[in-house]
């Protein structure tokens, strides 16, 4: 659908709120050059032509856009295969990136591309077609079967392994007497050397080069219809030079040159064994994401009926009511109606300690229910469970691109042309200054085979499936490859006090009585009063009296005075309980020595009085975490300066501050003014946001990176760029480890895939490497970087 030639295209536009907006957004289509528009309300689509020289489609985009409306773009996921190195992925990346309307990323590691495209320019079909024209299978991957995807590419891998072992025992004659001739030189002529006939080694080599090594040619010969050259063509090449070189020379009967079989075969044997070993690896590097699949049950026992019937867990729908026993696996997301009990969360949270669950609380697919019985209500099934979304957002991550490969693309986008120039300039160099054809050939071999664009490729992709499949385990949710880059970089952290610092709920944390009053005197009568209300103060005087287990009884005639406090009566007993001023209204007030302690410490009086006498008062208030303090520590070891925003008083932040250790805290900041406070720290570094994710969006936005933390399966998992599922700002602290250690593997990978072909290609070519030696560190190459890769699954939390 070329610009040049005149298109049609028909755009979902959204934003038109009645008929006038499409006869506006027609007209402003239709006095674009060459441009005939047609805009339907009732469908919200809009028809457009162009012309020869009409507008392009980035215009006509552009046009709409500006008039207030919108064309949303679609993601669209696609499993690929016929890939054999890196210069495959950036030939697709190439291809998809020309068509209209489509952006994207392939990752080379994990087979897949991830693709954003403007329905009406382009659509799934198209963008299928153009990458089988590039001579590469795409399948769309939403909705796939895991199971039978893992088992097709079990069954493509065994059926390597088979093709692997009879090339290895069609080869093996050629590594004995390569270890005889190894001592006379691989460029000797003596015909004597070679204890095999050349008749058997042409018998041996010839299933080799074009049963077992027909992939390489086809890989080739895709690569070169789509206009790219990949690793195929280097292999392809240098063993066919070898191959045809070495039938000549049998088929002319020329005894005084040597033969080149056991070069082509073993090349191919060793780069099928690089192969088998790579994908082995590559396999394990998404092990934590099907070990967290594995765990959601396949079935759900529900109540239908008044009976518990099992059935699978795909027919499981909002709404349903499922029963866990003790051990259980959850099958859904639910809400629990009733039992207590306590569920191990740790494959998706990180924390080891059991999460009781009552009445109200919520539960989570895959976590393990402990020794009660739970009766839930679903609230999240399939895609909408908090599972689906923690392996939609890892998967996403794993699909992105931080910068540091962008380096490493563009080598290997023009790696393969660059080779096969230095392979011929070798060739000519050493015939022409040399005189003989046979060392010409075979340093000409050694480069084509050493050459490796494959390790290039998979430096990053390995280490960031890796890095992000640990951190899911460890409740470090994380958004884009690009915010694990940037959050090893963070210097100065933001958070946010309440719900980051703070238990978020207020708790009595001081109790000051009057002389002669006992203190569960008071907590008693208090809860007396304040059990019946919803009040956030009152449920903490309540789980107080709870705490300390006292017994209360019921209060009659309570009545509560808005903002100010409740009376009622209590065995014949007239109580108030609130604020100062509202006992001191009632002729009980608090004395100097009850109330100051508890404003000096920043903490909410609340009185209590009985017939008429002042008992004491509580100082309430959100408590800091008990991890907090601990979690500042391992920040601040990180060389990361903490820096607190709260909208509360000062007098209250300076208690949690100094509570935490922190030295640098700004009090009452308004939500809309904390982004502000964001920019004005970024002089010394990037700068991190930790927040709620919902009234910190402001200040969230305005960071370089940004962490939502205490998601639970609703809010904030697109919310932020690193999603922390755990209730613990060491997750933080956690998260910075793993970027960091991550990104230590990266710069280890791409050193060594530099180095290992910025010394291997030129030792090749001065004839420093027999091609045996040269394919066989090729194949091993690749192995190398997936295999450092793999050591981040030492990775814990808790550790800087």
């Amino acid at each position: 659908m070329s610009d040049g030639a005149g298109a049609r295209y028909d755009l979902p536009v959204s934003g038109m709120s009645c008929a006038a907006c499409a006869v506006r957004l027609e007209k402003v289509l239709n006095r674009l050059p060459g441009v005939e528009a047609k805009v339907n309300f009732a469908t919200e689509k809009a028809r457009v032509s162009t012309g020869p020289d009409g507008a392009a489609a980035a215009d006509i985009l552009g046009a709409i856009r500006k008039a207030g409306f919108d064309v949303a773009p679609q993601v669209l996921e696609l499993g690929l295969s016929g890939m054999s190195c890196a210069a495959c992925a950036a030939r697709i990346e190439k291809v998809v990136n020309r068509l209209p309307g489509v952006e994207g990323s392939v990752n080379f590691a994990a087979e897949t591309a991830r693709l954003r495209y403007t329905p009406g320019l382009a659509d799934p079909a198209m963008i299928v077609a153009a990458i089988a024209r590039a001579g590469f299978t795409a399948t769309p991957v939403a909705g796939r079967d895991r199971e039978a995807e893992r088992a097709r590419k079990l069954a493509a891998f065994r059926a390597e392994l088979r093709l692997f072992w009879i090339s290895a025992a069609l080869s093996l004659p050629f590594v004995v007497q390569m270890a005889g001739m190894l001592g006379t030189g691989l460029h000797g002529t003596a015909h004597h050397d070679e204890w095999l006939p050349r008749w058997v080694q042409l018998l041996l080599a010839t299933p080799v080069q074009f049963w077992i090594g027909r992939r390489f040619y086809k890989g080739a010969w895709s690569s070169l219809l789509g206009g790219g050259a990949n690793m195929d063509v280097l292999i392809a090449l240098g063993t066919s030079v070898a191959y045809f070189f070495s039938l000549a020379v049998v088929l002319l009967g020329r005894h005084d040159l040597h033969v080149y079989f056991e070069a082509s075969a073993s090349i191919i044997t060793l780069v099928l064994l690089g192969k088998l070993l790579e994908a082995r690896a590559r396999a394990r590097t998404s092990a934590a994401i099907e070990a967290l699949l594995r765990l959601q049950p396949p079935t759900a026992w529900i109540e239908r009926d008044g009976q518990l019937v099992e059935v699978p867990v795909e027919q499981v729908v909002g709404g349903m009511v499922f029963v866990l026993r003790p051990g259980d696996a959850v099958p859904v997301d639910g809400e629990v109606l009733s039992g207590e009990s306590a569920a191990d969360e740790a494959m998706l949270t990180g924390e080891s300690v059991p999460v009781t669950k009552v009445a109200g609380d919520k539960v989570f697919a895959a976590t393990v229910n402990g020794s009660g019985v739970l009766r839930c209500q679903a609230t999240g099934v399939g895609a909408e469970t908090l599972l689906a979304g923690i392996v939609r957002l890892v998967e996403q991550a794993q699909g992105g691109k931080p910068a540091v490969q962008k380096l490493a693309d563009r080598i290997a986008a023009i790696f393969v042309p660059v080779v096969v120039a230095i392979a011929l300039a070798t060739f000519a160099g050493w015939w022409w200054f040399g005189g003989e054809l046979a060392p010409a050939l075979v340093n000409g071999v050694a480069v084509l085979v050493i050459a490796c664009p494959c390790a290039l490729g998979l430096a990053t992709p390995t280490a960031v499936m890796v890095g992000t499949g640990q951190g899911a385990r460890a409740g470090i949710l994380v958004k884009n490859a690009e915010a694990l880059e940037l959050a090893e970089k963070i210097r100065t952290l933001v958070v946010d006090k309440t719900g980051t610092l703070t238990e978020g709920r207020p708790a009595v944390l001081a109790l000051h009585t009057v002389a002669g009053a006992a203190r569960s005197e008071l907590l008693a009568l208090a809860a007396s009063l304040e059990q019946t209300s919803h009040h956030p103060l009152a449920q903490a005087v309540v789980a107080a009296a709870r705490a300390e287990g006292l017994a209360w009884g019921m209060a009659d005639a309570v009545q509560a005075v808005g903002g100010k406090g409740v009376a009622g009566s209590v065995g014949g007993r007239e109580v108030l309980v609130g604020s100062p001023d509202f006992l001191a209204g009632r002729g009980a007030a608090l004395p100097a020595g009850v109330l100051d302690p508890l404003l000096a410490a920043a903490l909410t009086p609340v009185g209590v009085a009985v017939d008429g006498r002042a008992l004491g008062a509580l100082g309430i208030a959100d408590p800091l975490r008990a991890t907090s303090k601990a979690a500042v520590a391992r920040l601040q070891a990180l060389g990361v300066r903490v820096v607190m925003l709260t909208g509360d008083h000062p007098a209250a932040a300076a208690r949690i501050a100094a509570e935490a250790g922190i030295a640098d805290f700004r009090a009452q900041v308004l939500p809309g003014d904390k982004a502000a406070a964001v920019e004005a720290l970024r002089g010394d570094g990037l700068v991190g946001m930790v927040g709620d994710g919902i009234n910190d969006a402001p200040a969230l936005a305005a960071a370089d990176v940004s962490c939502a933390i205490g998601a639970g399966s609703d809010v904030a998992i697109e919310a932020a760029d690193l999603t922390l599922v755990r209730n613990d700002l060491n997750s933080v602290a956690d998260a910075i480890s793993l970027s960091r250690a991550t990104l230590g593997k990266i710069r280890q990978n791409l050193f060594f895939a530099f180095v290992y072909n910025v010394l291997g290609i030129p030792a090749a070519a001065l004839g420093l490497l027999n091609p045996v030696i040269a394919g066989a560190a090729m194949a091993m190459s690749s192995v190398s970087v997936v295999s450092n890769s793999l050591l981040l699954r030492r990775w814990r939390p808790g550790r800087n």
